[in-house]
């Protein structure tokens, strides 16, 4: 037998053991088979896919989820001309991102229970369709249908829900090992790329055209080329054929039973909670920093108060290059990090997110004071905060992968969205709306305060970086020993239900 990659000689009576007991676990939903029986039709390919095909396969997820950052952000690049179009407050445009966000949260659990047991290419081609519909039509909405245009933003949630819950799953069925790292990197980099392209070409299609709702049209038209690559040329390969050289066989059990694991598994547990701390943060700092840095403009005296739409959106364009920039820095920075201590230092990757977080929060912090007197320091220190942020996305990303057995990655997927999502980007646009208008309704017709009273809203963004620092090093504490008993969970060596104690005996290890 191999266990985390070192081969066990055991007597011939406990092999016999061994093998007997492996077989009925083998049945069980979440464990892993090398070959499916042949008295039950498969319900995933089996075909081992070419590496060229699996390459191809990563290049169209990462052209989707490229698109649908763009479209997350396309709002937030032309916020100002929204705001003034509709005449909305601080957090009645913090609504738009929140109501996204709780669909988002809804639907998610739904497409991981349905990813781990269907085909899960079909169940991305139908909610990307649906994704595609809806922000074109949101496009369209009039000046007096403000509630409209919240609905249809909340519809938009399905698409990103039934694929940023599912993709991940794939890269890791298709991949292993270090190859697995890098397209994950791949995948994982589109974020900030995607979310800075959002504003870029958000703001600079808005004042090219005049009318903020072309920003929105461009996205759909991108979506339906995706959503054409997807049908073509991704396939949904074997659930666990990376890590067992094959499909799996897969019995279902009831979804409590997969929540059940799941919450046992510490390392998911406090990796979760930090991403919430992460999405929090990144999800305020994403929809408010634009709309921050133009309010310190007017303050400085730099460019007058909008008063008719389209407003000026240079810093949604500048704020957007900062974001790919960095991005494609940090992620890139973070995984070449993590594959080198990773031998050396089993609990790097939850080192890396750590050092990220608590490094990134006075950066921020820095950012936010600095931006009434000096727009080019906060513009640092803004780089800086992204850059140690982005050490994060394709790390994270990895540790769900290896210590989650694979015919229960899209449920771990789905709810570490949802918990994310729920008390992370959910509520911290809508939140630090709230509380901006709260503070400007004592000088409700100053500029100098609208500035002032968006800012010290933002003061609370630092200290949930603090926070998520903190997890990640409790993260540090377990991620060793649940990723052994992941590995030995697909291979075979535990019941992923009730894990017998023979096992642990022969093994010699007390883990599973």
């Amino acid at each position: 037998m191999e266990t985390n990659g070192s081969v066990m000689s055991l007597p011939d009576g406990e092999k016999t053991r061994l093998s007997s007991v492996s077989n009925e676990t083998s049945t069980r939903y979440g464990s892993i088979a090398d070959s499916l029986p042949t008295d039950e039709p498969s319900t995933v390919e089996t075909t081992v896919l070419s590496p060229r095909r699996s390459y191809i396969t990563v290049a169209v997820l990462c052209y989707v989820n490229l698109i649908n950052y763009m479209d997350r952000y396309t709002i937030a690049g032309v916020l100002l001309s929204i705001q003034k179009f509709f005449d909305i407050t601080d957090s009645t445009s913090g609504l738009l991102q929140t109501v996204f966000i709780c669909s988002f949260i809804i639907l998610a659990p739904i497409f991981g229970y349905l990813g781990d047991r269907y085909n899960r290419k079909y169940i991305m081609i139908g909610g990307l369709s649906v994704w595609v519909v809806m922000t074109l039509s949101s496009s369209f909405v009039t000046k007096s249908y403000f509630w409209l245009l919240v609905l249809l933003r909340a519809l938009v949630g399905t698409g990103e829900a039934s694929y940023s819950t599912i993709a991940p799953t794939i890269i890791g069925d298709l991949f292993s090992g270090a190859k697995r790292t890098v397209m994950i990197s791949a995948f994982y980099i589109f974020i900030p790329v995607g979310s800075g392209l959002g504003y870029i070409i958000g703001s600079s299609v808005a004042s090219a055209t005049g009318d903020w709702r072309w920003a929105l049209r461009l996205n759909p038209i991108l979506g339906s080329l995706g959503l054409l690559l997807l049908a073509v040329l991704c396939p949904n390969p074997p659930r666990g054929a990376s890590d067992a050289h094959g499909g799996s066989t897969i019995e279902h059990t009831s979804y409590l039973e997969d929540v059940k694991y799941l919450l046992k598994n510490k390392s998911f547990v406090w990796s979760s909670l930090g991403v919430t701390a992460m999405a929090f943060l990144t999800g305020a700092l994403a929809f408010w920093t634009p709309t921050f840095l133009s309010r310190a403009r007017v303050t400085q005296g730099i460019q007058p108060p909008c008063n008719t739409e389209p407003c000026d959106t240079s810093d949604s364009y500048i704020f957007g290059v900062v974001t790919v920039v960095t991005g494609i820095l940090g992620v890139s920075l973070g995984s070449t990090i993590s594959r080198r201590l990773r031998d050396r230092v089993p609990n790097a990757d939850p080192l890396i997110c750590a050092v990220g977080m608590l490094s990134s929060a006075p950066c921020f912090f820095f950012a936010i004071v600095l931006a009434s007197t000096s727009i080019p320091a906060t513009y640092v220190f803004i780089g800086i905060g992204e850059t140690l942020l982005s050490l994060n996305w394709a790390v994270l990303a990895d540790i769900l992968l290896y210590v989650v057995v694979p015919t229960r990655r899209a449920t771990a997927e789905a709810l570490q969205i949802m918990v994310c999502h729920l008390l992370g980007d959910a509520g911290s646009p809508y939140l630090l709306g709230a509380i901006s208008d709260a503070l400007r309704t004592y000088q409700p017709d100053s500029h100098t305060w609208s500035f002032r009273s968006l800012e010290y809203s933002f003061l609370l963004c630092p200290f949930v970086g603090v926070l998520g620092g903190l997890f990640f090093l409790m993260t540090a504490l377990y991620v060793t020993k649940d990723r052994k008993n992941a590995e030995l969970l697909t291979a075979g060596v535990c019941d992923p239900v009730d894990p017998p104690t023979q096992f642990s005996a022969i093994a010699g290890s007390t883990d599973c």
